[in-house]
């Protein structure tokens, strides 16, 4: 049996976050264990999410309180 994201909707198989890929030091490229070399957005039917090579989105920033808001 076939192995499932874990979020589908939010996960897209892409060989970046692939456990089979090594992203190369030109930054443009990933080196699969599978199918050589692909390009970061690229996919293939060897896909295996590695939750840790995910990327996360920055914070946003937060706008500081004013002193007013906190009074009764």
């Amino acid at each position: 049996m076939k192995k499932k994201i874990l979020n589908p909707k939010k996960y897209t198989p892409e060989c970046r976050n692939c456990e089979k890929g090594k992203i190369l030091p030109d930054g443009v490229n990933v080196f699969c264990a599978k199918k050589g070399i692909k390009e970061l957005n690229g996919s293939c039917m060897a896909f295996r999410y590695d939750p840790l090579k995910r990327i996360p989105k920055k914070a946003p920033v937060i706008e500081s309180a004013d002193p007013a808001d906190f009074e009764l």
